[in-house]
């Protein structure tokens, strides 16, 4: 099992210091969300809430993940990062493909991508992207993606329905291909994850929730003859928070488990002291133990 610490809407100044105490506590992965910007009013249901409501406010801190992983990745050495999700279809292939690699080769390649399709109307209309063909163009964004962002400078072509491009070389460019993980609990996300991804990636999931994904992705993969092929599980569960619990994820094939423990030890969870210490505490009562 390894072990990711979720940094979700933290203040800039909370970043560079966490990411050194999560480094040095022990933990595998940092993630970090991706919000372009809030729109006052949206035109559809938040669906990760009972009411569709959004619960956090305007002036909540999104820094851009790919500038904050640059920044923590200059401080540390050995920890990774994974965003959780980008939203993927309001951005454009060939300049995600550019900020990853060049990302990847600047923090020695400790990075990988998780990617999700937005559901705010208002973010593609303003973005200037098709709402309605936002899953065929993610299908067809992290193809662009497997192709550039490996092997070191090379060319590539592609020719798809939404992306059209002659050969082209990017530079610098990884040598290991860039690990993608695809978030969602529908079918159409699972099944992208299963068909074109390294990995699925949860947001904050029953125990029930997750064991059912994994099952799905089990069949989808074999259905699409991937079964054999290395696969991530990296979840957040919101039911789980003791050794059993960790220990029927793993066995369940969560392979990596992400942890929040500023809020399992008391004090203010928005401070950035009790932040720090939980994860020192966390490392010592349940990874080391583990």
């Amino acid at each position: 099992m390894r072990w990711t610490v979720a940094f979700p809407m933290f203040p800039a100044e909370h970043l560079l210091p966490m990411a050194r105490a999560a480094e040095a506590a022990g933990f595998d992965t940092i993630t970090v969300p991706d919000s372009v910007f809030f729109p006052e009013t949206v035109s559809a249901d938040y669906p990760y809430s009972g009411d569709g409501s959004r619960f956090w406010a305007p002036e909540t801190p999104f820094v851009d993940p790919f500038v904050a992983i640059s920044a923590m990745a200059a401080v540390t050495e050995r920890i990774r990062f994974l965003t959780n999700v980008v939203k993927l279809p309001i951005r454009d292939p060939l300049l995600v493909a550019k900020q990853l690699s060049s990302m990847a080769v600047l923090s020695g390649e400790r990075v990988a991508l998780g990617v999700g399709l937005s559901w705010i109307p208002e973010e593609f209309a303003w973005t200037h992207t098709a709402m309605r063909t936002r899953g065929k163009r993610a299908d067809e964004m992290i193809e662009i993606l497997r192709l550039i962002c490996r092997d070191g400078p090379h060319w590539v072509e592609y020719h798809g329905q939404h992306y059209d491009f002659d050969r082209l070389m990017m530079a610098p460019a990884p040598v290991e291909p860039v690990p993608i993980f695809v978030g969602g609990l529908s079918e159409p996300g699972l099944r992208r994850a299963a068909r074109l991804a390294d990995g699925w990636i949860s947001v904050q999931n029953t125990e029930a929730e997750i064991t059912g994904a994994i099952d799905a992705l089990t069949r989808y993969r074999a259905e699409y003859g991937r079964a054999e092929e290395p696969f991530e599980v990296n979840a957040l569960c919101v039911d789980a928070f003791d050794l059993d619990g960790y220990h029927r994820l793993a066995e369940a094939g969560v392979t990596e488990l992400q942890a929040v423990p500023w809020y399992f030890y008391g004090g203010d969870p928005e401070d950035l002291s009790v932040r720090l210490d939980s994860l020192a505490r966390f490392a010592d009562e349940v990874i080391a133990r583990f």
